[in-house]
């Protein structure tokens, strides 16, 4: 190892050391056995622009194990990023960049929110699926706009995670070339030795999924490493996963190769000891050797070099192809060519159709205005209607098409689906299941509304309307539960216009968005559907109400559920009853609206209030106040038809209409 290679790489250990021992909180052990590895990637593969990191054709770099994120702060730092020593020196603190684990938007350079084992991997595989389809997509002979790599950084905790073998197996599937996996084998978990519950053989796994497989038996070994990975990208038609022997907390004379170097500070005499030990000066924290900085700083001007010469290239290709790069402009802007919006489909008042296949419907019609707008399901397009039409599918060694088939995978759908969104120039990005299993994609979707990132999860069989699957496939919490993740907007159209209303809205939202729909057929509310689209965008508004305008009595619903509060308030009108109807589609966007239209649409002289709703009631005391009723379903479904369901669980216009009654009866 050179030297300058070798100050170069325990500038790195003792920066993370220093950092973490100053905040008394974190993860050591990874960047101070990991450093010769990132310090080869970085320097020697990673194409990066430290001045411009949103560099359409950069390399991305994924610490899928978050915990370790020192290591990449501190990179961040030594190669010219807008991440200060100041920042480094507040790891973890009030108000800092640098956050315990990796958080998207927070630091520049940061790629992914990661810390939650597993998904770091899984988002890289999205990742490296976007580069695959926009290469395919843009690219033209002689013209080479997008030729990147992917790399995630994974640990023996990555690899153990479900999420990562579902996805892992998808890119050996697909033959995703470009993405590379650097395997901090350390044989160190959180616990103890990881032996004690990994011991499957890891490069046979990977090969049975398709996967070229390496390994670099000494870590401290930059040579081996840079070698490892020049192979790996020479590979063109398998991802590579590399496994890195290193020794976890390298340095520290007491706790190195233990789990005591994971997860807590080595304490003041440890690091004083292990930077002795690294031939550092003990009593310097912080210290930055000038002709170390000096040597990461170059980061700074090849990176420009890289990015101007890439730029010529694409000028070229702009100046080649002007319509093409039309498309390029909307793609990277997430935005739908003109005319997406009149060409949203619309029903007939006599229509019924189920909103599952309204919002296939919308979706296509969105499709054929943005051709870089992918997703797809998790082995049911049959019944989750979201089949982009005329588009072909994925398969062996085929990933780059519209319609992704993902198999019965959704945790690794939802992340695969994050990177997608994450990547940029892949407009709306989508997954679908039914709703019910969007306990299996759960902590996907929550990273997304933790990144706040433009991805779309389509959930069907909404509800108890499923009928005769039964209980385990009848979601009642759920749509309660999703409501409660901050930055996620929840739709839950109430009929085919409402359904194209809310692609409408999502196609103009910065926000991640779920799609909630039904599998059985609704009534349609036709003859004013840019009222009713109007509505969706705010997210609740008045359906139907007495011609007077007077109203003695509010009925909200969402979802299926609409359609049982018109008639409801057809009842009460019968008996000189004025109900208004309001359809509440996404809660969300009603929150966001000024205080005058919300109160226009539930004013608050009016006291007496019912919502129904096919799930759980928690939550619907916001708008109905101390005195309202809430019809739902608190509790587990059950096997039977559905319209049999939902009279047994009083999901009808006559228990809807007893229910105002006895409000104004008090």
């Amino acid at each position: 190892m050179a030297d300058l290679t070798g100050l170069a790489i325990n500038t790195i250990r003792t920066l993370s050391m220093d950092a973490v021992q100053k905040a008394n909180s974190g993860h050591p052990g990874l960047p101070m056995g990991a450093a010769p590895m990132a310090y080869t990637l970085w320097m020697k593969h990673l194409r990066f622009n430290p001045r411009n990191p949103a560099w359409s054709n950069r390399d991305r770099f994924v610490l899928s194990a978050g915990h370790g994120s020192m290591l990449l702060y501190s990179l961040l730092y030594l190669t010219g990023y807008d991440v200060s020593l100041d920042d480094i020196k507040n790891f973890r603190q009030w108000g800092s960049n640098t956050a315990g684990h990796p958080e998207y938007g927070d630091s520049p350079g940061v790629e992914t929110t990661t810390g939650p084992l597993g998904q770091g991997a899984a988002t890289a595989v999205g990742m490296a699926l976007a580069e695959a389809y926009l290469a395919r997509y843009f690219n033209r002979e002689g013209h080479e706009i997008v030729n990147h790599y992917t790399y995630a950084l994974v640990s023996d905790g990555d690899l153990m995670e479900g999420v990562c073998l579902e996805s892992a197996a998808l890119a050996g599937h697909w033959g995703l070339g470009k993405l590379v996996f650097l395997y901090d084998d350390n044989e160190v978990t959180l616990d103890g030795a990881a032996d004690m519950t990994f011991t499957e053989d890891i490069a046979g796994r990977f090969q049975a999924m398709g996967w070229h497989v390496s390994r670099v038996a000494d870590g401290t070994d930059a040579v081996a490493v840079d070698a490892a990975i020049s192979e790996a990208k020479a590979i063109a038609d398998r991802p590579s996963i590399i496994a890195v022997r290193t020794i976890i907390g390298y340095g520290s004379p007491n706790k190195q190769g233990s789990s005591a170097a994971h997860g807590s500070p080595l304490g003041e005499d440890e690091v004083a000891l292990a930077k002795e030990n690294l031939g550092w000066s003990a009593t310097d924290s912080f210290y930055v050797p000038g002709e170390a900085l000096e040597h990461f700083r170059g980061a700074v001007e090849a990176g420009a070099a890289v990015e101007a010469e890439w730029g010529s290239r694409f000028q070229a290709w702009r100046a080649a192809h002007p319509e093409l790069a039309l498309e390029w402009d909307r793609a990277m802007a997430g935005k739908f060519a003109p005319g997406w919006r009149e060409a949203l489909p619309s029903w007939q008042a006599d229509a019924s159709l189920a909103t599952r296949s309204a919002g296939g419907e919308a979706l296509n019609a969105l499709a054929e205005h943005a051709p870089t707008m992918i997703g797809g399901d998790a082995d049911l397009a049959g019944s989750t209607r979201t089949l982009i039409k005329g588009a072909a599918n994925t398969g062996p060694g085929r990933g780059a098409e519209r319609n992704l088939r993902f198999g019965v995978r959704e945790h690794g759908m939802g992340a695969i689906v994050n990177g997608l969104a994450l990547h940029g120039g892949i407009v709306k990005p989508y997954s679908a299941t039914f709703f019910t299993f969007s306990d299996y994609m759960r902590p996907a979707m929550r990273l997304g509304a933790l990144m706040d990132i433009p991805a779309v999860y389509v959930f069907t069989h909404d509800s108890i309307g499923l009928g005769e699957d039964g209980p385990t496939h009848q979601p009642v919490e759920h749509l309660m539960s999703l409501r409660l993740m901050p930055n996620l907007h929840v739709f839950r159209p109430g009929d085919a216009t409402e359904t194209a209303g809310a692609w409408a809205a999502i196609a103009e939202l910065d926000h991640p968005a779920a799609i909630v729909l039904s599998r059985q057929n609704l009534p349609v509310f036709a003859g004013n559907d840019a009222g009713i689209h109007e509505g969706v965008s705010r997210g609740a508004y008045v359906l139907s109400e007495h011609e007077s305008g007077d109203v003695d009595a509010i009925i909200m619903a969402s979802g299926s559920e609409v359609s049982i509060a018109l008639d409801a308030a057809g009842l009460l009108e019968d008996a000189d009853i004025r109900a208004r109807v309001v359809s509440m589609p996404c809660w969300e966007l009603f929150e966001a609206q000024a205080e005058d239209y919300k109160e226009s649409v539930l004013p608050g002289d009016v006291r007496a209030r019912v919502s129904i709703e096919a799930g759980a009631t928690l939550g619907w005391r916001r708008y109905l106040g101390d005195s309202g009723i809430a019809i739902g379903v608190d509790r587990f479904g059950a096997s039977a038809p559905y319209d049999k369901i939902y009279q047994a669980y009083g999901l009808t216009p006559g228990h809807v209409a007893d229910a105002v009654n006895s409000l104004l009866d008090d």
